[in-house]
């Protein structure tokens, strides 16, 4: 006998969503206040930076002190004019932003009590620093408050349904927003990723908006295919792994945008991103990110392997190059691609970045284009 539905809790996990995504909304625009806010603070220190060179030069100058300040102190040391100090030391703080690996590391800046650790988030490493950012503060403690509330809907949509939630594409959309928050403040623990803020919380605000307005279903059974134990182990890594990706197209978008913002700065230009201060250099991202791919590309691998049991058992066969079949393959092998090319094949730099963004699309394309627009034996959108 199925389980009775229970509207009441689908009512309630609707609204519950829809708290979510104002909570959501709140902590999007405390995490894009903390980068103006920030930014702001690092341009005042390099104004209090140079003034100061003329006279006494400091001992670490804020967003890095490599060539540039070598430079300056030669010119110091050949008799060169406190203004032409002045002014290579501004050429180093404008340089300095090339990486975050340039930057004093958080131990640095508090040995240092030097004014220009003020400004200072995590190093290369994405430690936590000393000081405090009230902003970025209230931004987790309210991204906290949303994926609670978001936890909530996504228990009181499985309450109301009598099963797991992730049996359309509106439970997907909303689970897999729920797990992608999460796991952004998971590595929160360990790692100062508050540079993500805007882009994970935006990206979770745009799926449960998508969800509600595109893919809305009201809370029902599963259809007789999907009434499989295989269903929770299935979707489960898939729905994590495509969270994982979800961060790592952010760090590989914001990747692309510093290594420009790097290479304009390394050739004399202005430096027109100041937000992009507090985040890691381009390599710093790079390096996280492939970890991160790593780890997902494991994930998508037990999914696909899985999908393929969970096919034999219901319809006799473990391949049958249906529309899904074909392009969860097409995720793994550029996925694949991404991590054998980086590995040997040495492509780094904005080549690996466009590959895991190219990675990441075909996820999205993968959920909406073909679970809408082609029939399959996995046409269950719920639409």
């Amino acid at each position: 006998m199925p389980f009775a539905i229970n509207e009441t809790m689908g009512q309630y996990s609707e609204l519950f969503m829809l708290l979510a995504a104002g909570t959501y909304t709140v902590a999007f625009i405390a995490f894009a206040w903390d980068l103006a806010k920030s930014s702001r603070a690092l341009r005042a220190i390099d104004l209090k930076a140079a003034e100061a060179a003329g006279t006494k030069v400091p001992a670490m100058a804020g967003a890095g002190a490599s060539a540039g300040s070598a430079a300056g102190s030669a010119a110091a040391a050949d008799g060169g004019a406190a203004d032409s100090v002045a002014a290579d030391r501004v050429d180093s703080h404008l340089a300095g932003p090339v990486g975050r690996a340039e930057r004093p590391s958080s131990s640095v800046a508090k040995r240092g009590g030097d004014a220009s650790g003020a400004g200072q988030t995590a190093d290369a490493d994405m430690r936590y620093a000393a000081e405090r950012r009230v902003p970025a503060r209230v931004a987790v403690a309210l991204t906290v408050l949303g994926v609670l509330i978001h936890a909530a809907g996504v228990i009181t949509r499985a309450l109301g349904a009598g099963r797991v939630p992730w049996g359309n594409m509106y439970e997907f959309l909303t689970t897999g927003a729920f797990v992608a928050v999460a796991v952004f403040l998971l590595v929160l623990i360990r790692r100062d990723l508050r540079f993500l803020g805007t882009f994970v919380v935006g990206l979770a605000i745009i799926m449960l908006v998508a969800a509600s307005v595109a893919y809305w279903t009201p809370v029902g059974h599963l259809v007789p295919a999907l009434q499989s134990y295989w269903l929770i182990i299935h979707v489960s890594i898939a729905v994590l792994s495509s969270a994982l990706f979800t961060l790592t197209f952010a760090m590989s978008a914001l990747q692309l945008v510093q290594s420009h913002r790097q290479k304009t700065v390394a050739a004399g230009g202005a430096d027109k991103l100041g937000f992009m201060r507090l985040v890691p250099s381009a390599l710093s991202l790079e390096n996280l990110s492939y970890r991160i791919n790593a780890i997902a590309f494991i994930g998508w691998t037990f999914t696909l392997m899985f999908g393929a049991i969970w096919a034999e058992k219901a319809w006799g066969r473990f391949w049958g190059w249906d529309t899904k079949e074909v392009w969860t393959f097409v995720i793994w092998v550029v996925y694949a691609g991404y991590l054998h090319a980086r590995a040997t094949r040495g492509w780094t730099g904005t080549r690996a970045a466009w590959l895991s963004i190219v990675g990441y699309l075909c996820v999205v394309f993968n959920f909406t284009i073909v679970n809408q627009f082609f029939n399959g034996l996995h046409s269950y959108s719920g639409l």
